[in-house]
């Protein structure tokens, strides 16, 4: 065990991936060990989430700066860390949480404790000497998460005319990661041929993902299944379907409106009718947040009505918050959950979210931002947590492959260790 101390924490206002401010920690121990984090952002957030602390000034970056944060890290958290042994994440973390004092961060910002927190586990482990996936690995885990990778975008993420706001594909069928790579860039250039033939633009959102026009929410879907097959690949049993329509962002009033493409309102039962019909057309595995954080009753009939096909993901309504998990555990609000770590502040806690899971039997999926960064600690951590899924956006943009390739170099360090196997395997007429 590492006897190093830290010896100092400081942050640095940088820039995301849309060119808005955030935050890097950067951590000194004793031995002169250095390590750094940095922190994502959302724009499709939940309102339970932690709180991502911003200036408010408007003559700086149109109020969206992160001064606050990093004094937060310098002048609040930094004396209460220095002397503390770094590979106790446990205790770290906790002293954050009774720093902030706040059930959602919002005295020191989410931003500032989640950068320390990262930042510390990655120091720590570079001080024992192991890469960061095998120090944060609870059981010995060596399985290579099949990514689920946003080939379409919408809702917030985009600015067109669909509502929804992923349309991503999951490549289950393949025999390894770097081969799974290989289905989903040859479907994503095949999709990107498709939408040029069709007169689409092929512009992309936030997230790396086209952004067309196209007529319909489910055209969406067509051009997706034209895409696997024309890239060689049998949908639903080498490359499946995965959304999320991120429904909070078009729920108003109590029905859902899809306004974007002019379909009119919904009922939360008509949603799921929707959701129904496009699981019998389109090999669909996973749909996250279908309808909106509040509708538990909602969530709860759509669970019942398309869990035993597909898998039925909770963010907004879930916030990786133990509390809002275990309630959804117990109204079999969902069958799995999206695990994002500035959703709630801190390594450990984000740990906490995911044993809940473990222990439930329920799945669960590592989550990048859509505003994201060059860091790659997402990519050890999802191998590290052994779930098997990871959401990290599309392939042409650095800030999301930088994970990607993150994650090939895993797997080549891993050799024959490694382990890739499809969790969503058998759902939706998925054979592989």
């Amino acid at each position: 065990m590492i006897n190093q101390k830290i010896a100092a924490v400081h942050a640095l206002e940088i820039l995301d991936s849309r060119g808005n401010p955030t935050l890097r920690v950067m951590v000194a121990l004793e031995n002169g060990i250095t390590a750094q984090a940095s922190v994502p952002s959302g724009a499709s957030t939940g309102e339970n989430e932690a709180l991502e602390l911003r200036d408010g000034d408007l003559t700086r970056f149109g109020g969206k700066g992160v001064l606050k944060a990093a004094r937060n890290v310098e002048q609040l958290i930094a004396p209460a860390l220095i002397g503390k042994n770094p590979v106790n994440q446990a205790e770290i973390d906790s002293i954050l949480i009774e720093l902030d004092g706040t059930p959602n961060k919002s005295s020191l910002g989410a931003n500032a404790t989640v950068g320390v927190s990262m930042a510390v586990a990655r120091a720590a482990a570079t001080g024992v000497g192991l890469p960061l996936y095998c120090y944060l690995g609870e059981t010995g885990m060596v399985k290579m998460p099949v990514p689920m990778m946003n080939v379409l975008n919408g809702g917030k993420h985009a600015d067109n005319s669909i509502d929804f706001q992923e349309f991503m594909i999951m490549p289950g069928g393949a025999p390894n990661f770097r081969e799974a790579l290989r289905f989903t860039a040859e479907t994503f250039h095949a999709l990107k041929g498709i939408l040029k033939k069709k007169g689409y633009s092929t512009n992309v959102g936030d997230e790396g993902g086209f952004a067309p026009d196209l007529k319909s929410n489910e055209e969406a879907c067509e051009v997706i299944l034209e895409a696997i097959q024309a890239a060689g690949y049998e949908p639903g049993k080498d490359v499946s379907i995965a959304l999320d329509p991120a429904a909070s962002s078009f729920f108003d009033s109590g029905v859902y409106d899809l306004k974007k493409s002019g379909q009119g309102k919904k009922t939360s039962a008509e949603m799921t009718d929707l959701y129904s019909r496009w699981i019998e057309k389109y090999p669909i595995v996973s749909i996250e947040d279908g309808l909106a954080e509040t509708d538990w009753e909602g969530f709860k009939a759509h669970t019942a009505a398309l869990g035993a096909k597909i898998q039925i993901v909770g963010d907004d309504i879930y916030v990786t918050n133990t509390r809002f998990i275990d309630r959804g555990i117990q109204e079999k609000s969902t069958n799995a959950v999206l695990i994002k770590l500035n959703q709630i502040g801190t390594v450990t806690e984000t740990i906490e979210a995911i044993r809940l899971c473990r222990k439930a039997g329920w799945g669960y999926v590592i989550s990048h931002r859509s505003g994201e960064t060059e860091d790659t600690f997402l990519a050890d951590f999802a191998v590290a947590m052994g779930g098997g899924q990871i959401k990290t956006g599309s392939l042409c943009r650095s800030e999301r492959t930088a994970k990607y390739n993150r994650l090939l170099e895993i797997e080549a360090e891993l050799g024959r260790a490694s382990v890739f196997e499809n969790p969503l395997r058998g759902l939706n007429n998925s054979s592989a």
